[in-house]
């Protein structure tokens, strides 16, 4: 389950900072940022799919999305800033709801075979946005820790093999643990859990 952000770990109330560390090297962690046949399998949160992606994967080029739930449509929207990989990966971020214009920044630090994500995003109109949306992000996180375990595992579990998602992760990560235990490749960690007041 996702946890909650600690108010006292922010810079300032108009930012959000969260660190991760992912079980992979920062090609592949930055890889699955970079194509919607990865983004609609893992980015949540939890409770939420992407009903539409639509990604011009280059440095001014656009991306939106929509975040759907039962009875709700979120739509978010963008444009890629600074695409460097593997290292950094920077887009703006506006809700269509109000129009506020964010800028989402993301380095990626490669440690013993393992990879450090810097996660930054800023401004927030207030408190109560920045830390809605750091529930949503680390749901988010959670769930691309997950597919990533699945991605990464081997060589034939890529995006054309996994089955498609239709209403959240969790088909993807489901299938994928239940093929996990048929392969003896050991269990899953961590679940997340979704409400209708946070969103990344």
């Amino acid at each position: 389950m996702a946890t909650a952000i600690d108010p006292s770990s922010q810079p300032d109330d108009e930012t959000l900072v969260i660190e991760r560390i992912f079980d992979a090297p920062r090609a592949l962690v930055f890889r699955l940022w970079s194509s919607p046949e990865h983004i609609v399998r893992w980015w949540g949160p939890e409770g939420y799919h992407l009903s539409s992606c639509s990604m011009d994967f280059r440095e001014g080029g656009e991306w939106r999305f929509c975040m759907s739930r039962p009875e709700r449509n979120h739509w978010i929207h963008g444009v890629y800033r600074e695409i460097a990989p593997p290292g950094r990966l920077s887009f703006t971020y506006i809700n269509d709801a109000d129009g506020h214009e964010m800028l989402v920044t993301l380095d990626f630090t490669e440690q013993d075979g393992k990879t450090l994500m810097r996660f930054r995003q800023a401004p927030f109109m207030n408190v109560r946005e920045r830390d809605g949306h750091g529930w949503g992000w680390s749901s988010s996180f959670d769930l691309f820790s997950q597919y990533l375990r699945v991605h990464g595992n081997s060589g034939v579990w890529t995006s054309v093999t996994l089955p498609r998602r239709e209403d959240g992760a969790s088909i993807d990560i489901s299938s994928a643990r239940e093929r996990a235990r048929q392969e003896d490749a050991g269990p899953f960690v961590g679940e997340s859990n979704g409400n209708d007041t946070a969103r990344n």
